[in-house]
């Protein structure tokens, strides 16, 4: 007989504590589901606008089938140099043909700058006759006067390709 009361009590004891669990199990449930819909609308919306305007870096890979590796200067500041990858050989072509001269043009002075071209190396840029998907390639710019720094922002011009709002590293 002393065992059944015992039971009971437990049993009496642990019902309003379940009852207290599944209250807090509510509450917790229900501000999980506002939190991760106040987040999820908030994602939903960005992805919207990512979608709708692609960024630069995308647009120069679907237009010009090249990703820009880096823009730095060089030689003690007297050169700009230039490298990309080729991502579609066909799209890319501009870029490797010789019959396009390179220009960088710096965007606050509006001074350009031209791929030199020495008698015995000739133009110090890579040029093929047809560009290879998967290579980096580069162009080095002279920067007589030191006009470009590191942190101007310039524009790069190979026949129709067009490159503008580059940071110089």
């Amino acid at each position: 007989m002393i065992e059944n009361t015992t039971m009971k009590t437990n049993n009496m004891n642990s019902a309003p504590s379940n009852r207290r669990s599944g209250r807090m199990l509510a509450v917790v449930l229900s501000a999980c589901v506002v939190v991760g819909g106040a987040t999820g609308a908030g994602c939903a919306s960005s992805r919207v606008a990512a979608t709708t305007e692609p960024s630069p870096a995308a647009m120069l890979k679907e237009t010009w089938g090249v990703e820009v590796t880096s823009l730095r200067m060089s030689g003690n500041g007297h050169l700009v140099d230039f490298r990309y990858k080729v991502l579609d050989a066909d799209k890319a072509a501009m870029l490797g043909d010789r019959r396009y001269a390179p220009c960088l043009i710096d965007q606050a002075t509006g001074t350009q700058l031209k791929v030199p071209n020495t008698p015995k190396l000739g133009p110090l840029r890579q040029s093929a006759t047809r560009l290879e998907a998967g290579k980096i390639y580069f162009m080095l710019f002279a920067n007589a006067g030191l006009l470009v720094k590191s942190g101007s922002k310039v524009t790069i011009v190979i026949g129709d390709f067009r490159l503008e709002n580059q940071v110089v590293e």
